[in-house]
């Protein structure tokens, strides 16, 4: 079984897909989806902020099992090059060659992960920033729940557990940090069976773990957008308050202007 895609896109490219973003304006104030900043601050319409949230749980979500199922993929395939490897010297080229490239997505399923739990942190963020009622809103939830925080702990957990996976085979986080430097490891074990082997069974391991890893952060999004949402009705329930309230004001009617005592003028 081989794999003809990879799950390149970004959560913060999916927000300027036109995905979830309608309109021009929209798209123009989103700005880039490279770089290391997050389209949210730049949206500077509040109403478009709240909107563009709304819609993003379940392309996150749809992202997030995108991600999972090319893990497991790759975790079951590198399952079956570890038998391969058992039943022969080495591994020919062409067979090492299919072996790096889904390595390699790995690595990048790494980096999407991160990359998606980033910008679910920052929106917390920017949710506090600018809706002070947001804010208070978190501060009644159970164990005032912070979402920017669980997000980097999620985050730190997620390259701790890589790195004493690659310590354990004495091998650095750095390694396996960038395309590059991946490629120029894999070559490097390549070159004997033992180096085959340690490089699938650790592939295999780092692959189990973004499974596990991937359904962690779905459950955070989950419960992030569960929160939003209860947030959101709220003030949508204030906003129609206020605007019966607005209406029933001017349905009232007006006190009768004749009866009672009539005023004369006294000289």
């Amino acid at each position: 079984m081989r794999y003809h895609y990879l799950v390149s896109c970004s959560f913060r490219a999916i927000l300027v897909s036109g995905i979830l973003i309608e309109g021009s304006q929209v798209q123009a104030q989103a700005g880039s989806a490279t770089g290391a900043a997050t389209e949210w601050t730049q949206l500077a319409n509040n109403a478009q902020l709240v909107d563009l949230l709304k819609s993003s749980g379940l392309q996150v979500d749809n992202q997030l099992t995108q991600i999972s199922q090319l893990a497991e993929q790759i975790q079951n395939q590198l399952k079956i090059y570890e038998n391969m490897l058992q039943n022969t010297a080495q591994l020919p080229v062409h067979v090492w060659g299919q072996i790096e490239s889904d390595l390699n997505q790995l690595r990048s399923i790494v980096d999407q992960g991160q990359g998606i739990a980033f910008s679910m942190g920052n929106a917390d963020d920017v949710l506090k920033q600018r809706f002070k009622s947001y804010a208070d809103f978190q501060t009644t939830l159970p164990n005032r729940e912070n979402f920017s925080t669980t997000y980097q702990a999620w985050s730190d957990m997620n390259r701790d557990t890589i790195a004493s996976t690659l310590k354990a085979a004495s091998l650095t986080a750095d390694q396996f940090d960038s395309e590059e430097n991946t490629m120029s490891s894999l070559r490097t074990m390549s070159d004997s069976a033992d180096g085959q082997m340690k490089a699938l069974q650790i592939g295999h391991e780092i692959a189990a773990q973004q499974v596990a890893q991937m359904q962690k952060l779905r459950g955070l999004v989950s419960q992030q957008m569960t929160m939003m949402g209860t947030w959101f009705q709220s003030e949508q329930t204030d906003d129609d308050l206020a605007q019966k309230r607005y209406e029933e004001f001017f349905k009232a009617t007006a006190p009768p202007t004749h009866g009672g005592q009539k005023m004369e003028v006294e000289w």
